[in-house]
């Protein structure tokens, strides 16, 4: 059993910065792919970055030189960092984990004003 909290959105101007973070408890030990998506009204949820516990990382094409995934296994948790934030960035952000089993946060709203 797993439980995630996402933390960190808010409303940013465009070219800003937001980090976002997910926390983990539970049975840490056996989540192997950590993630973060993201999802607009009338739109499929889509994922944004993804790292294995391998240290494998994947990311959408339209963030890529922008966002930035991490870990810090001492503390359970992973992270999102955004730079360049650009308004088509504006969703509900997920963070994810899987054992393989699917686990996912609560949901935190990122807002970009141009």
């Amino acid at each position: 059993q797993v439980q995630l909290v996402e933390s960190g959105g808010g409303l940013v101007q465009a070219g800003g910065s937001l980090r976002l973070s997910c926390a983990a408890s539970g049975n840490t030990f056996s989540i192997k792919l950590m993630a973060w998506c993201r999802q607009v009204p009338g739109k499929q949820r889509e994922l944004v970055a993804g790292i294995s516990s391998g240290g494998i990382t994947n990311y959408a094409e339209s963030v890529k030189g922008r966002f930035t995934i991490s870990r810090d296994a001492a503390k359970n948790t992973w992270y999102l960092q955004m730079n360049s934030l650009k308004p088509e960035d504006t969703a509900v952000y997920y963070c994810f984990g899987a054992t393989p089993l699917n686990y996912w946060g609560q949901g935190t709203q990122v807002t970009v004003s141009s």
